[in-house]
């Protein structure tokens, strides 16, 4: 078969490049064929290899607007949207694939193929959500409620938490999320304990991830071994950029115990830099984790690395396998309590970390996802 992926995000981070690739390496090791449809313009921030289609109508960015031309944006942004699913309808027509994918949609994509041509396709169509709150399943489901009939538009669910979300409908269908793993660099796994104990805090920066009570509690904490921390942020505004700055500044002190990464990593760079740790720490906790897949702890699974993070993340990975530790998610003085014994018991902790992130990999690999991607495109 021939998959079309229509790729629209503007400003992809590292987590859309590497699930494009996800797309991409894992449908072709089964013996299909893949393409991109992009619109008008529209940079790739990785070669996939593949070929690369643009549509009529740019890509629209929200980035730093706000009341009415963000209220503009939106309406320019549906009105190229209802542009570039004409062309894909025509496309489809004339079978140029076999089947057309939509790799990180949400409701909105639902509602705009309501009232599209592209309603009408002779051939499958797969929305692909990231998880999504009880809040979010209510407008998710109202729109697939209305094309329910339509046999050829299908939903897919990426989510841990499936128990907690309606599946009432026969076009919802829900897959485990996939780890992310090293594609271009191998696979070291960790048999022995190292000498210095290397905590990664890795991805995009914002205030609201409360860094500096982290790193406040991280210098106070009475480690019995050599630890050092790696700090990596990626800014996307000129506030945030600051802020980081500050923070770098504010803890030049501790040099020896902390490093700072002020930039971005993507592709090799990002894997060399999560293969370079030996623990993944996630201090931040927000609600819509418990519904939505966090990408470290896709990462820690899919690069094998143990996990420090709050417990109202994806809960029911860590309830599943023992790969390391949580705490109650803005509970900074337990969080203290549990980094410290954390990095106090790793070594002799190390080998069952080891066993249960190699059943986690099992469990949750990319080419998994995949084969259900493919399944649901053939049924």
């Amino acid at each position: 078969m021939k998959y079309a992926i229509m790729e629209s995000v503007v400003t992809p981070g590292g987590h859309e490049i590497d699930y494009d690739r996800i797309l991409v390496e894992e449908i072709t090791s089964l013996g299909h064929e893949v393409e991109f449809y992009v619109p008008e313009g529209h940079e790739f921030k990785w070669n996939y290899g593949v070929p690369v289609h643009f549509l009529s109508g740019e890509g629209v960015s929200y980035a730093g607007a706000r009341g009415i031309k963000k209220a503009w944006l939106s309406a320019k942004r549906e009105w190229n949207r209802q542009r570039w699913y004409k062309q894909m309808f025509g496309y489809a027509l004339e079978k140029r694939f076999d089947a057309l994918i939509f790799p990180s949609a949400t409701y909105r994509y639902l509602r705009a193929v309501r009232r599209s041509s592209l309603l009408q396709s002779p051939l499958p169509i797969i929305f692909i959500i990231h998880g999504m709150t009880p809040e979010e399943s209510v407008r998710l489901f109202s729109q697939a409620e209305q094309v329910k009939d339509r046999r050829n538009i299908r939903v897919a669910v990426q989510t841990f938490a499936k128990d907690l979300l309606p599946t009432d409908l026969p076009n919802i269908h829900y897959f485990n999320p996939p780890n992310y793993i090293p594609r271009d660099i191998p696979l070291e796994v960790s048999r022995t304990s190292p000498e210095v104990l290397k905590l990664g805090f890795f991805g995009q920066y914002r205030k609201e991830k409360n860094l500096d009570s982290f790193l406040d509690i991280y210098v106070s904490c009475d480690f019995k071994r050599p630890v050092r921390l790696l700090v990596q942020g990626a800014t996307q505004t000129p506030q945030d950029g600051d802020d980081f700055e500050r923070i770098i500044k504010k803890y030049q002190a501790y040099s020896d115990r902390i490093e700072f990464w002020h930039r971005p990593l993507i592709g090799k760079e990002w894997q060399q830099g999560i293969a370079g740790v030996d623990v993944l720490v996630v201090p931040y906790a927000n609600p819509r984790y418990r519904y939505h897949t966090s990408a470290m702890l896709s990462n820690a699974i899919g690069f094998r690395k143990a996990i420090i993070i709050a417990d109202s993340i994806n809960p029911e990975v860590l309830r599943d396998y023992k790969i390391g530790a949580a705490f109650p998610g803005g509970e900074m003085d337990r969080f203290k309590m549990i980094l410290e014994q954390f990095v106090n018991t790793y070594d002799q902790k190390l080998d069952g970390y080891r066993q249960e992130l190699e059943k986690a990999s099992i469990h949750f690999a990319p080419r998994r996802l995949v084969e259900n991607i493919v399944a649901l495109a053939q049924e």
